[in-house]
């Protein structure tokens, strides 16, 4: 079967979150800066002792180092860092779970890509889409919800992309095999070469500024710099 054919025979979507719909940093650079204004009135000790973003940070990048086991619960590894640096400051640990529900609530205020809103409505209108993220990233709360059938996360599953089973999980959620989805994604690793993997089309939306797919890697089945394009190549395998 050829590419070509192959894409025509796409039933449904997975798609991936984080710097493929809104760049994630500069919401999560916004969260840590209020996290960290919030320790200054309810812990100040913590707020004093590790005084800014980047000390907290570093806390989190320690706790994901010690805990590998959680490499796919990127909400306890950051649950667990706030109550480990509030222990150390001496304060009291039991602040961290506000403080992590603040960090929560700021870090879905996201800025969504400007060809996203049309785009996202464009493909929910012609397939069912399931989100496949390892991040911690709320449909709901960020009002896309409606144009997704579900969400499966990697802190939920136990594993994340790239992992196989992670995949042929979605697969199984939408009721088709691997060679009837495509996911989307903007990562190499994780989104193109985890599905091809696992035996699904692939689109790879390569935003601007993102690193280049390996120099021997194969490409993926459809690449692209913006959802919008993404949109324009399924129309033109429908229409070939």
């Amino acid at each position: 079967m050829s590419a070509l054919a192959g894409l025509r025979a796409v039933r449904a979507l997975t798609l991936d979150l984080d710097d493929t719909l809104w760049p994630v940093w500069p919401a999560i650079d916004r969260a840590e800066v209020v996290l960290h204004d919030w320790l200054r009135t309810h812990a100040p000790a913590t707020a004093a002792a590790f005084d800014g973003p980047p000390a907290l940070r570093a806390v989190r990048e320690q706790v994901g180092r010690d805990h590998p086991e959680h490499a796919h619960d990127l909400s306890w590894l950051r649950l667990e860092s706030i109550r480990r640096a509030l222990a150390r400051a001496g304060d009291d640990p039991a602040l961290a779970a506000p403080a992590f529900a603040l960090f929560m609530d700021h870090r879905q205020r996201v800025d969504l890509y400007p060809d996203v809103p049309a785009a996202l409505a464009a493909l929910s209108a012609r397939f069912p889409i399931l989100a496949l993220t390892n991040g911690n990233a709320d449909l709901v709360r960020i009002g896309l919800g409606a144009h997704f059938v579900g969400s499966l996360g990697a802190r939920d599953f136990g594993v994340g992309k790239p992992d196989p089973r992670f995949f042929a999980a979605a697969c199984t959620r939408l009721g088709c095999a691997p060679q009837e989805v495509l996911h989307i994604g903007d990562d190499w690793r994780l989104d193109v070469e985890g599905a091809r993997a696992a035996g699904l089309f692939t689109a790879w939306v390569r935003r601007p500024g993102h690193p280049d797919r390996p120099s021997d890697a194969a490409p993926a089945d459809l690449e692209m710099g913006t959802l919008e394009a993404l949109v324009q190549a399924l129309d033109a395998v429908r229409a070939a």
